[in-house]
């Protein structure tokens, strides 16, 4: 028999990931069982519990994948000039979540940890991923820009993560639910409204 390789094994579980997160976002988390993913795959079941415990492992993957290429899109823009000021890292990510076609799925997710807390610790290690993401952009921007903060960078770039990451489900929210939200706004107002 044939060895399957590293590269094989990560091909396959996105394949996974992607017809996991079709279903996601077209039926919901609720609604979509293991069978619903099993078809969208055209896998067998061995072939995706060979890879995922279940459905909310498979969620958990969803909104790891799509946070992880929010932060390879804050990485990106970094790498073209100085450090981003808090408006523009908070823009950066919420335009990046927004332009994500499967965006509602973090909704979702958001949702279920709320009230499931066995969703709760696989949320909170993604949470945790992109909490240190924004504390660092943050904490870079304060430590280039000296006089602009009332404390050591890194204590005040701690203390603005968690308020400013209120931003994202917020703009989600609303962005699902009001008809008359102006995305293009609140992104333009967060560099007015965060330090810049």
């Amino acid at each position: 028999m044939p060895k399957v390789t590293e590269a094989y094994r990560e091909a396959r579980r996105d394949e996974i990931i992607g017809a996991a997160l079709r279903c996601f976002s077209t039926r919901g988390f609720q609604r979509t069982s293991m069978a619903d993913i099993i078809a969208e795959s055209g896998l067998s079941a061995g072939a995706i519990y060979g890879h995922f415990a279940g459905k909310k492992e498979l969620f958990s993957a969803v909104a790891t994948r799509i946070l992880t290429a929010r932060r390879s899109e804050l990485q990106a823009r970094r790498r073209e000039g100085p450090p981003l000021s808090p408006g523009q890292v908070m823009a950066t990510l919420i335009d990046g979540m927004r332009r994500e076609p499967f965006s509602g799925v973090l909704i979702q997710l958001w949702a279920e940890a709320a009230i499931d807390k066995e969703m709760r610790e696989p949320v909170h290690e993604v949470l945790a991923f992109v909490r240190e993401t924004v504390r660092a952009a943050f904490a870079e921007w304060a430590a280039a820009e000296p006089g602009r903060v009332d404390s050591d960078p890194r204590e005040w770039a701690a203390r603005l993560t968690p308020v400013a990451l209120g931003l994202m489900p917020g703009f989600m929210v609303q962005r699902a639910i009001a008809a008359d939200f102006d995305e293009d706004a609140y992104l333009a107002m967060l560099a007015e409204a965060l330090p810049h």
